[in-house]
């Protein structure tokens, strides 16, 4: 589903993590609802509804910007063949730690 560690919340593509998302939130959501008339059918939802989200909320949005990020670097690295933008995407793909300060 990741492309294999550099992003690991990241969606194969954004409509697919909203969709996780989606089912997520509506299964917590159900949870707490239940909750508050004090049904144990409660517990069983936030276990699945985790599972969507891969985690907690935070997992989720960090998964959101991953899959968004991915997308743009592919994309731009797809823009063109010639030998200006391969250059271009490998200075985007790599970052140094020399860079980045």
């Amino acid at each position: 589903m990741n492309d294999g560690g550099a992003a690991p919340f990241a969606s194969t593509s954004v409509a697919r993590h909203l969709a996780r998302g989606a089912v997520g939130f509506t299964l917590i959501g159900a949870a707490f609802a239940l909750a508050a008339g004090g049904t144990p059918l409660a517990l069983a939802l936030i276990v699945p509804g985790m599972v969507a989200l891969r985690g907690c909320p935070t997992c989720w949005a960090v998964g959101l910007a991953q899959t968004i990020s991915a997308g743009r670097l592919q994309r731009s690295c797809r823009a063109d063949q010639s030998a200006r933008f391969a250059r271009r995407c490998r200075l985007q793909s790599s970052r140094s730690p020399s860079t980045t300060a």
